[in-house]
């Protein structure tokens, strides 16, 4: 499974980012099953709302919940990182531990916000 990362979705939502093409291409050739987290459902739709744009489509994605088990290792995570001395922001530690829990695979294109974490066993997708 592929986790897809806020900013990705933003780029595959934009109908004029070529980005977002290559992006939607490499998931659509991976043949993997796709989702976003809650968390990111929260993120895209703040974005979307705030601007007025139409958040019909987005709500069609299979979504993950944030759950307890989820709470736990992403506290462990966000603890790690800081003592590693490279912090982690906590809502990057949720997708984390909700990708991490499920052996699933972050498609992001914030690496940096996410690379300490690979120490921990995330994978990110390299397409």
């Amino acid at each position: 499974m592929i986790v897809l990362d806020t900013d990705v979705l933003i780029e595959i939502f934009d109908k004029e980012s070529a980005k977002g093409d290559e992006a939607l291409s490499k998931i659509i050739e991976c043949n993997e099953d796709i989702a976003t987290t809650s968390i990111n459902l929260h993120e895209i739709l703040y974005g979307l709302q705030k601007y007025a744009k139409p958040v019909k489509d987005i709500l069609l994605l299979r979504v993950i919940d944030y759950t307890k088990r989820d709470a736990e290792l992403s506290a462990e995570l966000e603890l790690k990182a800081e003592r590693m001395g490279t912090p982690v922001s906590r809502t990057d530690t949720m997708i984390a531990a909700i990708a991490l829990n499920r052996r699933a695979t972050l498609f992001t294109f914030n690496v940096g916000h996410f690379n300490p974490l690979s120490a921990f066993g995330l994978k990110l997708f390299t397409g």
